[in-house]
């Protein structure tokens, strides 16, 4: 049996008759730290998608944890430990920050951990404590993630995966959320990144994979990756 918590092997997912991705795998260890790159198109929406079961047309082996994902409905998927924090963010506008962040542990909701859960999150992201009872519609892009990110971590996920959550942030908002992946990381959750802000994905990542045309083209240490020389001239400019 695999010590992997999350298991992609020769994954297909496909919309109507277009294929996106194309024979995919890929491995998250208990605690690790693994990030995807590529350019917009790439498959790396998609293959968050497919491992939370948003993306019924697929094919393959999804295991988490020693389940099989590939036989299971998507609002099974939550209960297992895998939280998921689409692009886009997603927060329920009219609702406060409190009751947003209340949603993400809904599966779990009966768990006396939760007021402390939130605590913890108000603790990493300081301005959801002081807007609490704020509507989240109201708030700016970069607390909306702090939101989406916080609605996340109520379900106190074994496996956390973040689809593009620096895209259109303040480069102030992004280094504040790069902290935050440092500290959630380090607190022993595994983290699977999606992240066309290449810098910023190799920097927090351990380890890395790059997807192109929905195949893996590159994958390892994060350091290998920033030093290989394809990587530097198409995703860091240099």
């Amino acid at each position: 049996m695999s010590a992997d918590l999350l298991t992609v092997a020769n994954v297909t997912a496909r919309y109507d008759r277009v294929e996106v991705l194309r024979g995919v795998s890929l491995s998250v260890g208990p605690g690790e730290f693994v990030c995807v790159i590529g350019a917009n198109t790439a498959g790396k929406s998609t293959l968050l998608r497919t491992i939370s079961r948003l993306v019924p047309r697929s094919a393959g082996t999804i295991a988490f944890g020693g389940q099989d994902l590939m036989r299971m409905p998507a609002h099974r998927v939550p209960a297992l430990g895998i939280a998921h924090v689409p692009e886009g963010r997603h927060v329920f506008p009219d609702m406060s920050v409190e009751d947003n962040l209340l949603t993400g542990a809904f599966t779990c909701r009966t768990d006396p951990a939760i007021p402390s859960r939130m605590e913890e999150i108000f603790a990493l992201f300081p301005r959801l404590r002081e807007r609490r009872t704020q509507r989240a519609g109201s708030m700016s892009g970069g607390e909306q993630q702090m939101v989406a990110v916080g609605r996340a971590l109520m379900l106190a996920p074994r496996l956390l995966m973040l689809d593009e959550p620096s895209h259109g942030l303040a480069p102030m908002v992004v280094e504040e959320l790069h902290a935050a992946l440092v500290k959630i990381h380090a607190g022993g959750t595994a983290i699977l990144l999606v992240e066309q802000n290449t810098q910023l994905a190799l920097s927090v990542a351990t380890r890395g994979l790059v997807l192109e045309s929905g195949r893996v083209a590159l994958e390892g240490s994060a350091a290998a990756l920033r030093d290989d020389p394809r990587v530097r001239e198409a995703y860091l400019g240099l």
